[in-house]
């Protein structure tokens, strides 16, 4: 099974329309267009009876001290983890493609509605639910893609990979809340194949200039 984009390639760093943060010269960053990029696909097995999408960064700081504040930086050796940006659940095996815009297309404060979205899918609960949970303007549920937010005084480029699953049933039963660790649990046991394509991005001027230094880190973690 192979996954692919019109919006970026392999590798590439991913165009500021699809981020939900893009650098600005007076002010570090502000909100960018916000869209979801295009993905297309082919190879699935013939056995999978539904897909799954997730798109994740693996470069999420752990300590966040430092982040977007003025005089400090985010060092490339502090430890990361994972931050979910799109989960869309349920796709028909028959599916090829997901246009661009298609599912996110300006940034929504509070978050689009979900779960349930046209077709018989569903989209999970992003990680920006918890990251503005302590601002009073835009805290909310955010259901769907919202795309990279990096700090912008991180050393690290970070990467995005975007995951399809080919699984063996129709709609994947999850436990709890549709977050990224609960659709990944509910994957176990139930993925025939996978895809993957990774784009990079960053908001730090300095560590965009340097992409090898992302991609050295090699694949998803």
């Amino acid at each position: 099974m192979k996954l692919a984009s019109q919006s970026f390639a392999e590798g590439a760093h991913i165009p500021g329309e699809f981020a939900f943060r893009v650098p600005d010269t007076n002010d570090h960053f502000r909100l960018g267009r916000n869209r979801n990029p295009h993905l297309s696909w082919s190879g699935v097995p013939p056995e999978a009876r539904s897909l799954v999408l997730t798109c994740h960064d693996p470069d999420l700081p752990t300590r966040m001290e430092d982040v977007n504040r003025q005089g400090r930086r985010v060092s490339a050796t502090m430890p990361r983890t994972k931050f979910f940006h799109w989960m869309l659940l349920d796709i028909p095996a028959i599916a090829g493609q997901i246009a661009a815009a298609s599912y996110s297309n300006g940034v929504v404060p509070r978050g689009k509605p979900g779960p349930e979205v046209p077709g018989g899918m569903r989209q999970g609960v992003n990680d920006f639910t918890t990251f503005f949970s302590s601002d009073a303007q835009m805290r909310g549920e955010y259901y769907g893609y919202d795309g990279p937010a990096p700090p912008w005084n991180d050393e690290l480029v970070h990467r995005y990979v975007f995951t399809l699953h080919a699984v063996d049933v129709r709609r994947l039963e999850v436990r709890g809340a549709l977050t990224g660790a609960n659709v990944e649990a509910a994957l176990l046991g139930h993925v025939l194949e996978r895809a993957m394509l990774t784009g990079l991005y960053s908001l730090n001027p300095a560590a965009a200039r340097r992409p090898s230094a992302a991609a050295s880190r090699g694949g998803e973690s």
